[in-house]
């Protein structure tokens, strides 16, 4: 049986997936192509991947149906949020800290794919709990 992966090994399993999504693709697609195109990749390499997930909140013990999906929930352990913008921007930066406690996940990656070198887009977040 293998090992489990840890948060760290799946983040770095991601990176190197969107690496690879980048360099086959590049810039220049919308948000949507390249999120199924990282899904696939993730897929391929047997990791268990939910795209569009719906994120119910809870205010004051009320469910609120907010129309808030995760993007990619790789494992129950990563939340990916994929964009295709030039820079990330603060907007998107407050988004995912709100998803990390939501699901109560550490980790989670912010990429934009609108960019020269992927390694300028991405982002990793942490949650502190």
């Amino acid at each position: 049986m293998a090992a489990e992966r840890t948060e760290n090994d799946l983040a770095r399993e991601v990176v190197d997936a969107a690496l690879s999504v980048h360099r086959e693709v590049g810039p220049g697609l919308l948000e949507k192509g390249y999120e199924h195109c990282l899904a696939y990749e993730l897929r391929e390499r047997g990791l268990h991947v939910i795209q569009q997930q719906p994120l119910p909140a809870t205010y004051k013990e009320v469910d609120l149906d907010l129309g808030y999906r995760l993007d990619l929930w790789v494992e129950k352990k990563i939340i990916v949020e994929v964009k295709a913008v030039e820079s990330l921007q603060d907007v998107h930066m407050a988004q995912l800290p709100t998803y990390l406690k939501l699901t109560k996940n550490k980790p989670g990656l912010l990429i934009t794919f609108n960019v020269p070198l992927i390694k300028q887009g991405i982002q990793r977040v942490v949650n502190g709990l």
